[in-house]
């Protein structure tokens, strides 16, 4: 291969670069814009578009493929990336999961691979050869705007969620002769900005990167993950585009990734423009490519090209270091079988809209429904005492409410957009309770007026009164806020229907947990539903009704206050001891709260109940590294109906080097029980994966002391007594350990 056409394999541009419109939701080809740019430039990649249907998908891939394999002078095939990011969100027709944070909240790994098995399902074949899923980011800061793309704040969810994910995604073998690669985002902590806002600066300790950060981008790497896409924002100052400890030393050597790192959007040119470390695109290009990058994502111009080849002849850059990004390129392209196989086809579109996958989409959806607050047996609203329902708020009649970002386009759509077979909560309530009046009421006037009296009415005929409230949809730097308090208009409306004295259910569906304090008390029950997708409207009236039975927990901690959010393994502090003086403390008109967490994670209730008993440790005393403790309990249903219960096992280090979380999950399990049945669930613990932390340099520290296991409101100490770790390479728990050399 020449320079150039190596070069061109490190290039990445949008769909509008080759349409004839320049508009990303134009899915058509201008076939001189395509040979032009290959012919020239030898651009070894394209992405983006929006939804539209599969033969469409499929006759603009097979033209992109033709043209490109015909001016390549080596027929090389381009790789095509898309946001498929629940479910094949780019294609019309196709089946929308829940997005993460749902998944997150059914502690069902399972879920996560049915999710990606139906991704490439409906999508392979329409020549989608480089799915930008899934994110690993962890969600610790609720303010962030792409929250919602995470599984939540807990490292052992969001690395067993994602390696499911990616193992699904990458060897699914109901496509073949296709195969997808998988894109891990985006390393590494994006989604912990300082003050909440997309692409900003993160002030992360090296300690915390590896503990907490790290895992779940390990555990997918090891997993087989083809390439990861990487954080737009700065650490400590430093743009990670540019962070070559953080793309190369970290990556590469400890992590022993292989596969290739692409750019996020113009995330080069904005070393430049918005973080200011380079002082023209040229400096940023070397920077980046020094650094670690394999491709970028440019992606409106060629300017790349010009500048690496300059580079490279001025001697700034090696051959051997294009090579290297290069290669790894063509590796990826050879591994899915892109040379043997570059075609799309026609012959299974039947796939697209498989009634089957629609219905796996709206049982996780089910999955992921949090039941917060259940007062006084409020829910379930069984239908034959219901002859009057009310549902009102902005996401009452909405589907693109319960989607959110990333469904159809990067923003979402208009609402008229959406499918008409999919029912909004409004309509699936209406067939849930087809007895029942079962009516809504707008909250504003057609002059943008606030028009409460109608529902104040509305609400006193009512049995009860459904408040389906939330945002939009979002994402990335458009979805920014500063405030996650529960908007004015949405509060008045709440307590207008809570002055009826009729029961008041709070559904909160959005991406992230806006502050619901000021009205959470009047209402009875409170239901997180989050972003639930196509099956949402559905999941939630048969929660309301009673037919489904809720069993998710909150994978996140919800705050009770604007401004002050805490994770559930926060280090020890003084707020987290049980002391008068120094409790939480928060004064509001006189009240005096304990904890200044609405729901801790973990939480969720059901309709039935369960009972832990008989924790039990196979010995207290755990000798050395290699030495196991078995841990058992017993869980029962001890109610009157069948249900799922995840078991979350959580250890404490009582005395840490480094000061260690209150609690941290280490295994967690969920299972079916049905009404009266018990059954016992067991967590085999490993000193190296589940007693060991790593420094800042990742090695892991095993001390002896005390540790205390929780399971339920089970607790039971035990004593590690043997010796450290041999400090043999660089790793954090669950990974190999192992020093590996760069590629």
């Amino acid at each position: 291969m020449t320079l150039e056409e190596k070069i061109g394999q490190m290039t990445q541009l949008a769909n509008t670069a080759i349409n004839p419109t320049g508009v990303q939701k134009d899915v058509a080809l201008d076939s001189a814009k395509v040979a032009t740019l290959v012919r020239n430039f030898h651009i070894g990649s394209f992405l983006n578009g929006e939804a539209v249907p599969a033969a469409q998908w499929v006759r603009y891939s097979a033209m992109l493929q033709r043209i490109s394999m015909r001016e390549s002078r080596l027929h090389i095939p381009i790789i095509y990336g898309i946001d498929h990011m629940h479910g094949a969100s780019y294609v019309s027709g196709t089946a929308i999961f829940p997005h993460n944070i749902n998944l997150g909240a059914t502690f069902n790994p399972e879920l996560a691979r049915q999710t990606a098995r139906a991704t490439v399902l409906e999508s392979a074949d329409l020549g989608h050869h480089w799915v930008f899923a899934p994110v690993l980011d962890l969600g610790v800061n609720v303010y962030w705007p792409r929250f919602y793309e995470t599984y939540g704040e807990d490292p052992l969810v969001a690395a067993t969620m994602g390696a499911a994910f990616v193992k699904e995604l990458q060897n699914n073998s109901e496509i073949a002769p296709y195969k997808v690669a998988a894109c891990g985002k985006h390393f590494l902590g994006y989604s912990d900005p300082r003050n909440g806002w997309d692409r900003t600066n993160a002030l992360i300790p090296d300690q915390r990167l590896q503990e907490f950060f790290r895992p779940s981008f390990q555990s997918a790497i090891d997993s087989g993950l083809k390439s990861i896409m990487i954080n737009s924002g700065e650490i400590n100052g430093e743009p990670v585009h540019a962070s070559k400890a953080i793309l190369t030393d970290l990556l590469r050597r400890q992590m022993g990734f292989k596969g290739v790192a692409v750019t996020d959007w113009e995330d080069i040119i904005r070393l430049v423009r918005i973080q200011k470390v380079a002082a023209n695109e040229k400096e940023a290009t070397w920077m980046a490519i020094d650094a670690g990058v394999d491709m970028a994502m440019t992606p409106y111009t060629t300017t790349f090209c010009g500048i690496v080849k300059e580079l490279v002849q001025e001697g700034r850059l090696t051959k051997e270091r294009i090579d290297l990004s290069a290669g790894r390129v063509l590796q990826m392209k050879d591994d899915i079988g892109l040379f043997e196989n570059p075609m799309p086809r026609a012959d299974r579109l039947s796939r697209i809209g498989d009634p089957a996958l629609r219905a796996q989409a709206t049982a996780a959806a089910r999955e992921s429904v949090v039941l917060l607050k259940n007062e006084k047996n409020t829910l379930p609203l069984a239908p034959a005492r219901v002859k009057r329902l009310l549902v009102v708020g902005p996401s009452a009649d909405s589907r693109a409410n319960l989607c959110g970002g990333w469904t159809l386009a990067w923003q979402g759509r208009p609402e008229a957009a959406y499918p008409k077979d999919v029912p909004t909560l409004l309509e699936a309530l209406r067939r849930e309770y087809p007895q029942a009046t079962v009516e809504t009421l707008p909250y504003y006037t057609p002059a943008g007026k606030l028009a409460l009296a109608p529902i104040a009415a509305a609400a006193r005929r009512a049995d009860a009164v459904i408040l389906a409230l939330g945002e939009r949809p979002y994402t990335e730097g458009l979805g920014n806020t500063s405030d996650l308090t529960l908007p004015d208009d949405q509060q008045q409306l709440v307590r207008t229907t809570q002055a009826s004295g009729r029961p008041t259910v709070l559904i909160m569906i959005g991406g992230r947990p806006n502050i619901i304090r000021p009205v959470a008390e009047a209402s009875l029950a409170i239901i997180w539903a989050g972003l639930p997708g196509y099956g949402g409207g559905t999941a939630l009236a048969e929660i309301i009704s009673g037919t489904t039975n809720p069993n998710g927990k909150l994978p996140f901690t919800y705050p009770q206050f604007a401004g002050h959010t805490t994770n559930y393994h926060h280090d020890n502090n003084e707020n987290s001891l049980d002391l008068s003086d120094f409790g939480a403390g928060f004064e509001q008109r006189g009240a005096k709260y304990k904890s200044s967490m609405l729901t801790e994670f973990g939480e969720g209730l059901s309709y039935t109940t369960y009972a832990y008993s008989g924790l039990a440790l196979s010995d207290s005393v755990l000798t050395g590294p290699t030495a196991r403790l078995r841990a058992t309990v017993r869980v029962a249903n001890t109610g009157s109906r069948a249900g799922h219960e995840a078991v979350l096992w959580f250890l404490t280090d009582e005395v840490g080097r480094i000061a260690r979380p209150v609690r941290q999950l280490r295994h967690f399990e969920k299972q079916a029980l049905a009404a009266g049945q018990s059954r016992e669930f067991a967590f085999d613990i490993d000193p190296r994966r589940d007693l060991s932390y790593p420094d800042g340099q990742g090695r892991p520290q095993l001390e002896p002391g005390w540790y205390t296991l929780r399971v339920g409101a089970q607790t039971m100490r035990f004593r590690y007594a043997g010796g450290p770790l041999a400090q043999a390479g660089s790793a954090v728990p669950g990974s190999t350990g192992a020093l590996t050399p760069a590629r």
